[in-house]
């Protein structure tokens, strides 16, 4: 029902008859010509009816916003004073002939280019919402992103292999996604976290390397760049070091944006180890356009009367360090205290400072609450240490490490964009160098930094059993201005090494088998050293286009409650099906047991 698209439409189509097929994007009358601006995945298009042709004008006469139009017509330059700079169609129309209302539309929810419609009102209206062009523009460019990411692995001889959807629950770190199973009483599948035991399992049969872009599924708490179900783009090689494996990924991703954003990413990227990035920002993925650091105070503060400060200093497991804010001294009363609401839900008890009035005064050239249980020595070899100048505002945290990295660690973006420390368009970077494991507080056992399959480094092999917290592992995450585009690593060859890391992480012998026994047998059969990594397709697509949150990369995104408004998901089932699946309900109602 068409010859072009409408945003494809130019000069060069000049008197030349066209087809054209989409829906009302706008209508206008004016003094007897109606327009109306046609709209496709590919753009806008002017269409014009001349009350000469009056069989087809009386029928554009009814047609309203979104309607769904098929048209013939001729293309012909716009009359002098009409050209249109911000269409991309804006040189040229299309003069009318021939008009059919192949379907009408009622008075849509909300305007295609209404900008303040809520989010829950667009997720509820989805196939509208997505008729918007910024959210086609998006889809599109998703598009282009899997195609590149595609050419560029088949070309290297990865193979595209599917890995199953139903399968076993295994701990892996978040709550899995439980479907009963009609055929097996009181069994279970779970819809997979990741494909990691099977793209294993396929270096194992000899395949090589592999990859997949595919769906997976987490229960866990959502956020702006968390979904229950997202996408990876998941690698897997055999016989390739983390240094080749990490050489061709970031290769990969240069030529990404280089091809679909015109951008030139750095080469090679930064690498930092994990212990430096957490010292200096707080975090695992920092973003290294903010020029701001944290550093470390507490060996100054160890033996000071305020306890505040003293009691992390000395604790090993404390951290006390100071994060200075260049010209920050300007900072009202207001700001500072909404900045102390904003790391306490981080876990901080509050938010201590100074500010950095007259550097050349000493202690009278500072103000703050908590000058009066520093000694002057102290206060001296702190403003030394962070570099303080006269105008700056130095904040302070104390409390256990993980608190102190995570508040400030958080603070410091704020500021960043708060106060316009943000430099540079992009910023990527490898975090390398990770603990293999993290000890719960509350249970007091270690878990996986990444995950139970990740290789320790050779020199720590040794160490799993009797010096767990001091064993670091042969991952690698990417990361690109402060988010994880994608994490790696070495994975576990040898079933003895996977053994030691199961028992350090309190897996006995047992589960171990009953979990992961068809690894661990795998593994028995001559399993080739392999690596990889995963990129969170989402996440890409959603830094690449300038997008908020991964709900606006997604076709059909549920809500941070993790329903989906558009089909009303989740929601009730009868109660046959219920009891098809061996389910039982305490007592059902009378709209389940007569469905």
């Amino acid at each position: 029902m068409r010859s072009h698209y409408c945003g494809e439409v130019d000069e060069s189509l000049i008197d030349v008859e066209i087809e054209v097929s989409g829906w009302v994007h706008r209508r206008r009358d004016h003094g007897g010509v109606i327009f109306l601006d046609m709209r496709d995945r590919e753009g806008l298009l002017q269409v014009v009816f001349d009350p000469d042709r009056a069989d087809i004008f009386a029928i554009a006469e009814r047609v309203r916003n979104e309607y769904v139009l098929h048209i013939k017509g001729k293309v012909r330059h716009r009359p002098e004073g009409t050209i249109n700079p911000n269409m991309q169609t804006g040189k040229i129309e299309v003069l009318a002939h021939e008009l059919e209302i192949v379907n009408r539309s009622a008075t849509p929810p909300f305007q295609i280019d209404d900008k303040d419609v809520s989010e829950e009102h667009r997720l509820r209206y989805r196939y509208v919402d997505l008729r918007r062009p910024e959210m086609l523009e998006r889809l599109k460019l998703r598009s282009s992103i899997n195609r590149e990411l595609r050419n560029y692995l088949d070309e290297r001889g990865f193979l595209d292999i599917e890995t199953p959807m139903l399968t076993k629950a295994t701990p892996e770190g978040a709550r899995d996604y439980l479907v009963p199973s009609r055929t097996h009483d009181n069994a279970f599948f779970a819809l997979p976290q990741s494909p990691q035991l099977f793209k294993q399992l396929l270096m194992v049969s000899g395949l090589d390397r592999y990859y997949q872009i595919v769906r997976c599924f987490r229960d866990e708490d959502l956020r702006a760049d968390r979904q229950p179900e997202f996408t990876q783009l998941d690698i897997e090689t055999s016989f390739l070091n983390e240094e080749q494996i990490m050489s061709l990924a970031e290769e990969m991703i240069r030529m990404l944006f280089s091809k679909v954003l015109d951008v030139q990413l750095p080469d090679p990227f930064p690498r930092m180890s994990y212990d430096e990035a957490m010292t200096r920002y707080g975090s695992d993925k920092p973003d290294l356009r903010i020029n701001l650091e944290l550093v470390d105070i507490g060996d100054v503060l160890e033996n000071v009367e305020f306890k505040v400060f003293s009691g992390p200093a000395k604790d090993p497991k404390g951290r006390v360090a100071a994060l200075r804010l260049p010209a920050g001294n300007t900072l009202t009363r207001k700001e500072i205290d909404d900045y102390t609401k904003f790391v306490g839900i981080y876990g901080a008890k509050g938010l201590a400072y100074i500010k950095v009035n007259d550097l050349s005064k000493g202690r009278e050239g500072l103000q703050s609450p908590i000058l009066k249980f520093l000694p002057d020595q102290v206060t001296d070899t702190i403003m030394t240490r962070v570099g303080a100048e006269t105008g700056d505002l130095v904040f302070f945290g104390a409390d256990k490490a993980k608190i102190v990295n995570e508040a400030l660690g958080a603070l410091r973006v704020k500021l960043g964009h708060d106060r316009g420390f943000t430099q540079g368009d992009w910023a990527p970077l490898w975090v390398v160098d990770f603990p293999m494991f993290e000890k719960d507080e509350r249970s007091d056992r270690w878990h996986s930094l990444h995950h139970p399959f990740t290789a320790p480094q050779e020199d720590d092999i040794e160490k799993l059993e009797s010096d767990p917290g001091n064993c670091y592992s042969r991952a690698y995450d990417m990361v690109l201005n402060g988010t994880e585009l994608g994490g790696g690593s070495i994975r576990i060859y040898r079933p003895e090494v996977q053994r030691k890391v199961f028992k350090a992480l309190g897996i006995s012998d047992e589960e171990a088998n009953d979990k992961f026994g068809f690894l661990l047998d795998a593994l028995k059969y001559g399993c080739p050293p392999h690596g990889g990594l995963a990129f969170g397709m989402d996440r890409l697509v959603m830094l690449m286009t300038g997008a908020h949150s991964i709900r606006e990369v997604m076709a059909f995104p549920k809500t941070q409650t993790a329903a989906c408004l558009l089909t009303n998901a989740p929601s009730e089932v009868s109660f046959n099906q219920l009891r098809e699946l061996g389910i039982k309900l305490a007592k059902p109602s009378v709209e389940q047991s007569n469905p």
